[in-house]
């Protein structure tokens, strides 16, 4: 039995990113530059349309959009369970999740690029003219657009209440705010679903409109919570080694980051396993040609890769209590995870571009940086002066005394 936490004093604690804030922004602007001027200059010397471009875009725009997702998830569920543990991690969250607000800028691009990227608009697939036909009325870009218009919309504005209500609270004390967000989580959470389910048909399913699965936007839904949690465990390491948030998040909270990063791991292996037996098992034409293209050409390799790397082996190395409650080992398979993830949304999106070709494009890669500097940079810009920490919220006390059974 483990032995009773004694709640940290946050005396002497820093809670804000002070002169790191600056050197984040700046790096990670000036690595978003870079990557996206390297790959406009490349997809431009392909002379296709850009489309090379746009399917790299497509890709990174789907990974990071899924890991604010995942982080409002967090902080919503957190408000609606009116759980402790999570308080002291909040912030975090919610900075992650304001970031939607970046992804709904980014989007553009995407939108612009539309007609190209994606079969149904840009006429490139095989799928009977009848059928587009008869989905005319939903894949139609007009409708295509007010659709994200929609989803960012709700999105972008619970993520930016959530995070205006919370720096609120830590200037006046009200707990009445702490109410106030937990009444507003339920609907939240209502929307997220059915948005997000929408939108995970229209970014990635669409690319065959031919394929069907009703459970596909819950298995992007956990891809992306997993994701998040393994993006929170690098923030919370970064901004120790930092000198932030050494005292206000110890092992115990460590420990359940481990415990979600494992069900969510599970979780997700569970909906990819029940979507290919079903496939499997009806053995419908336009169901198993989505899989088969997955198995072909090299592609059942990257299939491999996920089934033992996004699954048998994070399972087994978080199965441990103590690897869940070690820093350094959480560190590496939160990394792990976030490769994984990412190796997951190439096998979604790549077999409907490059059916033959499974091999990576420097435009898959450098449009990763550009993602990723543009979002560093912002997540400093979020934080800003602002307490890294939801100083003022009533089960604070709770959160930094908090230990697992």
């Amino acid at each position: 039995m483990s032995q009773p936490h004694v709640m940290p004093s946050l005396e002497g604690e820093k809670l804000t990113l002070d002169e790191v804030g600056p050197r984040i922004l700046i790096g990670g602007s000036i690595l978003g530059v870079v990557g996206f001027a390297a790959a406009i200059a490349i997809g431009v010397g392909r002379n296709d349309h850009l489309a090379s471009l746009g399917w790299s875009y497509l890709l990174n725009f789907a990974y990071f959009l899924s890991l604010s997702l995942g982080a409002l998830f967090f902080v919503a569920v957190g408000h609606l369970t009116r759980a402790t543990w999570n308080v002291v991690s909040r912030r975090i969250g919610e900075v992650v999740a304001v970031n939607l607000v970046l992804m709904a800028v980014m989007a553009i691009p995407l939108m612009l690029m539309a007609s190209r990227v994606f079969p149904w608009a840009s006429g490139l697939t095989h799928a009977p003219e009848e059928l587009l036909e008869h989905k005319r009325p939903f894949l139609n870009l007009p409708f295509f657009y007010l659709r994200w218009v929609v989803y960012f919309a709700i999105w972008a504005g619970y993520a930016v209440w959530f995070w205006r209500q919370s720096v609120a609270q830590d200037r006046s004390g009200d707990p009445r705010i702490t109410m106030r967000m937990e009444s507003r989580a339920g609907l939240s959470l209502l929307l997220f679903a059915l948005s997000v389910n929408f939108a995970s048909f229209d970014l990635l399913m669409s690319l065959d409109p031919t394929w069907f699965s009703t459970i596909f936007g819950p298995y992007y839904f956990a891809a992306g919570v997993v994701g998040f949690f393994s993006l929170l465990t690098l923030l919370t390491f970064f901004l120790q080694s930092q000198g932030r948030l050494t005292r206000a998040i110890h092992v115990e909270h460590y420990h359940d980051y481990g415990k979600l990063m494992f069900a969510f791991v599970f979780f997700w292996a569970y909906l990819a396993f029940s979507q290919y037996m079903l496939i499997w098992y009806a053995n419908i034409p336009e169901e198993t040609a989505w899989l088969l293209r997955r198995e072909e050409n090299g592609w059942g390799w990257i299939g491999l890769v996920l089934v033992f790397g996004h699954f048998l082996v994070p399972f087994a190395g978080l199965l441990s209590r103590f690897t869940k409650r070690l820093r350094a080992t959480l560190f590496l398979w939160a990394l792990w995870i976030l490769v994984m993830h990412w190796i997951d949304l190439y096998w979604v999106v790549m077999p409907e571009i490059r059916p033959l070709d499974p091999g990576l494009d420097s435009l898959d890669l450098l449009c990763f940086l550009g993602f990723a500097g543009f979002y560093a940079a912002a997540l400093s810009r979020w934080a800003g002066a602002h307490s890294l920490l939801p100083e003022r919220d009533p089960r604070l006390q709770d959160a930094l005394a908090f230990e697992n059974a």
